[in-house]
């Protein structure tokens, strides 16, 4: 076995498992960010946490849904890349940083203009020979989306990608299963503490009245996402900004990394066509790994997601 081959620890084989025990166990030391936080043009912030050593390469860590740079997936890439050459500038997307932004908009699977934002700002302080982008989940189909849709910095050379919903319409419908619900629940709990925050920011604007009834995603992005952010609906905005039809046009060496058990990703999240026609993106479907999870006990306390991101950047994959 290489190390290009994941296998759990013993008792850790189910994909619910990987998925819910590094968000509760995982502790990651030795992190220190140092924030910094910029302007948005519509006159917003975002605010980014910085992890550097002084190197000439920069990796840009976009994190899940109602994730932020606290997570332990994200600790851990940070810590991952700094112990092997590369400084490490993960963002927190709108109202992810502990702090409601300032204007009605907030995030979702298509915002590459933040994100282009992001790697703009970083460019310019002429600090960095070479900046990869890393992402998870819903960072991750962003991170696709960007590279595929928009024009990328010529500053990025490579990317990688962990357990992506690049095909959201897909996605949300495993999402809303019963086995799921557990998920589900969560999220839509903690989006409701952000609308909460928001109607104290913005009262008038945007309101919770009837909350209890939304079961899904459809209809919270049907009630909040889609109109707030220009989509006609729910389907509309999935389409939009699903990354999988934009992966033929990627043209930067992209590692995409989905687990076969990964209880968010349907058969579609799986993109082995587009991925075969695309010299520049390789596909690795480990048949365990979860959602997020690819959960390693080792004494450098690295996870399997955290060595395979190092190697592809590194030229040793």
């Amino acid at each position: 076995m290489t190390d290009n081959i994941y296998k759990p620890p013993l008792l850790f084989g189910n994909g619910h498992i990987q998925t819910i025990f590094p968000m509760i166990f995982r502790k990651i030391a030795l992190v220190c960010y140092k924030r910094e936080r910029i302007s948005t043009p519509d006159n917003d912030f975002l605010d980014l946490d910085w992890s550097t050593a002084g190197n000439k390469r920069l990796a840009i860590i976009s994190h899940g849904l109602e994730g932020s740079t606290q997570r332990a997936y994200v600790r851990g890439m940070v810590k991952a890349v700094n112990d092997n050459g590369w400084d490490a500038l993960a963002w927190n997307y709108r109202s992810c940083s502990g702090e409601p932004n300032l204007k009605l908009r907030s995030y979702h699977n298509g915002v590459t203009d933040d994100l282009s934002l992001v790697i703009n700002h970083a460019g310019q302080k002429g600090l960095y020979k070479e900046i990869t982008l890393l992402g998870f989940s819903l960072g991750g189909n962003l991170t696709l989306l960007y590279l595929g849709r928009e024009k990328p910095d010529p500053l990025i050379k490579k990317a990688v990608v962990f357990s992506v919903p690049c095909d959201l319409k897909a996605s949300v419908k495993t999402l809303s299963k019963p086995v799921n619900r557990l998920y589900m629940k969560r999220f839509l709990l903690m989006l409701h503490r952000k609308i909460k925050d928001k109607m104290q920011v913005m009262p008038g604007m945007i309101d919770d009245k009837g909350y209890d009834k939304i079961k899904d995603f459809k209809a919270f992005d049907d009630r909040y996402t889609a109109p707030i952010h220009g989509f006609k609906d729910a389907y509309d905005y999935w389409e939009k900004c699903s990354s999988k039809p934009f992966i033929p046009d990627i043209h930067v060496p992209t590692l995409i990394i989905n687990a076969l058990n990964d209880p968010f990703l349907p058969e579609s999240c799986f993109p082995v066509k587009e991925a075969a026609t695309n010299r520049h993106v390789t596909l690795c479907m480990p048949g365990s790994g979860g959602h997020v999870g690819f959960i390693s006990f080792n004494k450098k306390k690295l996870y399997w997601s955290e060595k395979q991101a190092v190697k592809f950047l590194n030229n040793q994959y």
